[in-house]
C-alpha cells in the first residue's frame, strides 16, 4: 500500500540531506535499510506506539538547537577501571579513546568495515534491526541502519578483563549525529558495555546484540547533563540457549527522550532483564518502548521501570511481552510505576501481554502516585527536613529498578549521581 502523500513528503525531505554510505560487506544492508525506510515512512503521531510522543523533532530535516552545558561534576563511570572508546558528535575520537586493544575481545571501527568486502558483522548489522520491524514498525531504526557512518563493531570470545565504556560527548549546538553499534557475543563469553553523555543535539543510535549459547552481555547506560539534548536509541538484542542479557538506563535530563528495546529469547532457558530509571523536572519527556518476545522454552523475562516527575514532565511507558506458540514455561514479569512529585506531571502507560502458550507465568502492572504521605511525616517527625525526606523516599521507590544492576559498584556509582542531581533540584 502507498504511503499518504505528506508522510512521504516528509520522509523524503529528511533524506535529502542525509548519504548513504558507499561500499564494502555493509552496503546491501543499508539498500535494504533504506527501501524498509521507504516502505514505512517516518513516524507520525498517527502511529500507534507514538500517540504519546511527538516525533517531530527527531524527523525534521532542521536541527532544532541544543546548548552545550558546562559541568564541574566528573563524567559517570570515571572513577571505574574501563576501556574508554569516545565519539564527539557521532564522531569516533582516536586521541581521547583508550587502545581498542583488550584480552578476550575484538573491537572495530564501523566506519573502517564498510571498506571490507568480508566481516563477521555483515551477519548482523541490519539484520536484527529487520527483524525487529514487525509486528512493530521502528523506521528510525531503519534510518539509522541505512546512513550510519560511524560505530562500533564488538565481538567477545572471551571474559574481558573490564567494561567497554561507549562516551559520547556533545560538542556542536546544532550536531545530528547517528551511531551504529554491532555486538557478537560468543558461546560462553561474557562482557560488560557502559554507555554515557549526551552525544549530540539530536542523537539516532542503533545497537545490534547477538549472544550466542551460554554468553552474557550486561549493558549499563547513563543518559544526562545537556538538558536541551533530543534522543532516540534503539536495542536489538537475541538470545541463544541459556544465555543472559541484562540492561540498565538512568536518565535525569533530556528535552525528549525514546529508548526502544527489542529484545528476542530464541533459545531455550535464556534470561533477560531490561530495566531504567528515570528523574524529570519541567520540559522533559522521557519514553520507554520495550518488546520482549519468547519463543523458546523456559525463559525468563523482567521488566522494570520507575519514573520520578515534576513540574510539568512527562513520562511514558510501553512494553510488552509477546508468547508465541510452544514457549512453555515462560515466565514473564513487568511493572512500571511513577511518582508524581506534584499534579502537573505525567505518566502515560501502555503495558500489554500476548501469549499464545498454555504453561507460563505472566504478570503486569502499572501505577502512579504522589509521595508516601506516611514515610514524610515518619521522617520529618525525627527531624529530617522536608526536601531532605522527599529525597530519602525517592530514592527508595527508585531503588527496585537500580537493584536490577549486577555489578554494585556500577549501581552504587548510579545511585550517587541520582543523590547529587536530587540536591541540586531542591
Amino acid at each position: 500500500m502507498a504511503l499518504p502523500e505528506p508522510k512521504q513528503d516528509a520522509t523524503e525531505a529528511r533524506l535529502s540531506g542525509l548519504t548513504l554510505p558507499e561500499g564494502g560487506c555493509l552496503f546491501p544492508a543499508r539498500q535494504e535499510a533504506l527501501a524498509r525506510l521507504r516502505a514505512m515512512g517516518l513516524p507520525t503521531r498517527r502511529d500507534e506506539y507514538w500517540k504519546f510522543t511527538r516525533p517531530e523533532t527527531l524527523t525534521q530535516p532542521e536541527v532544532i538547537p541544543a546548548a552545550v552545558f558546562a559541568n564541574d561534576e566528573a563524567p559517570v563511570f570515571d572513577g571505574i577501571d574501563r576501556l574508554k572508546i569516545v565519539f564527539i558528535d557521532g564522531v569516533f575520537d582516536p586521541d581521547a579513546s583508550d587502545d581498542l586493544t583488550l584480552e578476550g575481545v575484538q573491537i572495530d571501527r564501523i566506519a573502517d568495515i564498510c571498506g571490507k568486502d568480508i566481516h563477521w558483522a555483515r551477519d548482523i548489522f541490519g539484520v536484527l534491526e529487520a527483524r525487529g520491524q514487525a509486528p512493530v514498525q521502528r523506521p528510525l531504526a531503519a534510518l539509522n541502519s541505512a546512513f550510519a557512518a560511524d560505530g562500533v563493531a564488538i565481538h567477545v570470545t572471551g571474559k574481558p578483563s573490564k567494561p567497554i565504556s561507549l562516551v559520547y560527548t556533545h560538542g556542536g549546538e546544532t550536531s545530528d549525529a547517528l551511531l551504529h553499534h554491532v555486538i557478537r557475543v560468543e558461546s560462553g563469553a561474557e562482557a560488560t558495555i557502559l554507555e554515557n553523555g549526551p552525544a549530540a543535539a539530536r542523537f539516532n543510535k542503533v545497537i545490534e546484540a547477538d549472544i550466542a549459547d551460554g554468553g552474557a552481555l550486561h549493558h549499563v547506560r547513563s543518559q544526562g547533563r545537556d538538558h536541551e539534548r533530543r534522543a532516540v536509541t534503539h536495542m536489538f538484542t537475541r538470545l541463544g540457549t541459556r544465555s543472559v542479557y541484562k540492561s540498565f538506563t538512568l536518565t535525569v535530563n533530556g528535552v525528549l527522550t525514546r529508548n526502544e528495546q527489542v529484545v528476542e529469547l530464541t533459545g531455550d532457558d535464556a534470561v533477560t532483564h531490561v530495566a531504567g530509571a528515570c528523574v524529570g523536572d519541567g520540559d522533559f519527556h522521557h519514553d520507554d518502548t520495550v518488546f520482549v518476545t519468547h519463543d523458546a522454552l523456559n525463559c525468563e523475562s523482567r521488566q522494570v521501570f520507575k519514573k520520578v516527575l515534576r513540574n510539568g514532565a512527562v513520562g511514558v511507558f510501553q512494553g510488552k511481552i509477546l508468547v508465541k506458540p510452544g514457549a512453555q514455561k515462560t515466565d514473564g514479569y513487568q511493572i512500571s510505576q511513577a511518582l508524581l512529585l506534584d499534579d502537573d506531571a505525567q505518566f502515560l502507560a501502555k503495558p500489554e501481554l500476548e501469549i499464545y502458550a498454555d504453561d507460563v507465568a505472566c504478570s503486569h502492572g502499572s501505577t502512579s502516585g504522589a509521595i508516601d504521605e506516611d514515610g514524610l511525616f515518619y521522617l520529618r517527625s525525627r527531624g529530617v527536613p522536608e526536601k531532605e525526606a522527599t529525597d530519602l523516599l525517592t530514592l527508595a521507590f527508585l531503588a527496585e529498578a537500580l537493584d536490577e544492576i549486577e555489578d554494585k559498584t556500577l549501581s552504587e556509582d548510579l545511585l550517587e549521581r541520582l543523590r547529587s542531581w536530587l540536591v541540586r533540584r531542591r
